[in-house]
């Protein structure tokens, strides 16, 4: 049997520590702030990120260097026979299009998973990825698993401030004041590769509404398989209103096991502090 890595970016909301639990090597996403360059729980914590985010420091995302992925690919291939990596949505970085090329140059050992998950959806891709390669799948059959399955999965975002948004050149300056003054509560989504306005709530409760009959609506009609879903909440500092919503959510759906986790520090760098998700995805294994 294959001896397969299994590598993910911290995209995923996988710390360094999970990543040792669970057998896996997690890639720490770059940030430059203020011109200087930190890393994802390397040289940079949650709670320092968003202390900067709120001093309105100059914040960016940016790619692991390609040194980095190459370093990490050698030392795993030195004790494993394959590799499969699952970077962040290609449609929000550039960093699945450098994996995979870089992957060209290891003669079908390195398979770059390119599934459009983000968060905790793609830390589900982990799991699934851990236990197809538990199953005796080899590299090249998990990516092709992976990647079949990636339109099987949705996140609803409420935004709770536009700062950020007008920040990052997402939405006009006249949008955010008028969208402050109204005081409005966007829902974004993310389904495939975009991150794409869904609608605009009034209030915080109305937004959580919307997002429930959301996910109700993509689990009854768009999968059409309420017993093969995973459920998953995420929020950026706002774990009090993530494990109250857990509570509404569950009680919409008693059976389903639902985890709570931080949204990944690239997606908050958008969007801000205070904002809620809830994300679905098929069960796969």
């Amino acid at each position: 049997m294959s001896r397969i890595a299994i590598v993910t970016d911290s995209n995923s909301g996988i710390t360094q520590s999970q990543a040792k639990e669970l057998g896996i090597s997690v890639v720490p996403m770059p940030f430059m702030i203020d011109g200087e360059t930190y890393y994802e729980e390397i040289t940079l914590t949650r709670n320092d990120f968003y202390k900067k985010l709120a001093t309105d420091a100059e914040i960016s995302t940016s790619q692991p260097s390609p040194d980095s992925i190459t370093k990490m690919w050698d030392e795993l291939l030195s004790e494993y026979d394959e590799i499969v990596h699952i970077p962040m949505s290609s449609g929000l970085s550039g960093s699945c299009q450098t994996a995979y090329m870089l992957s060209q140059e290891y003669d079908g050992k390195v398979h770059v998973v390119n599934n459009q998950r983000i968060s905790v959806t793609q830390r589900q891709s982990v799991l699934d990825a851990i236990k197809l390669a538990g199953q005796g799948k080899t590299g090249s059959e998990i990516k092709d698993i992976l990647e079949e399955d990636k339109f099987n999965s949705s996140i609803y975002i409420m935004v709770d401030t536009l700062k950020y948004l007008k920040k990052g050149g997402r939405i006009t300056p006249a949008a955010a004041a008028l969208g402050t003054l109204l005081k409005l509560k966007p829902v974004l989504q993310i389904q495939g590769e975009k991150l794409d306005a869904f609608a605009k709530a009034r209030t915080v409760n109305q937004a959580k509404s919307m997002m429930m009959n959301a996910i109700k609506n993509d689990i009854e009609k768009r999968f059409g398989a309420e017993n093969e879903m995973i459920l998953a909440i995420a929020h950026s500092q706002n774990e009090e209103a993530a494990m109250e919503l857990k509570e509404e959510l569950q009680a919409l759906y008693p059976d389903f096991p639902i985890y709570v986790d931080h949204l990944s520090l690239s997606v908050s760098c958008h969007i801000g502090p205070g904002s809620l998700a809830i994300a679905c995805c098929k069960k796969l294994v």
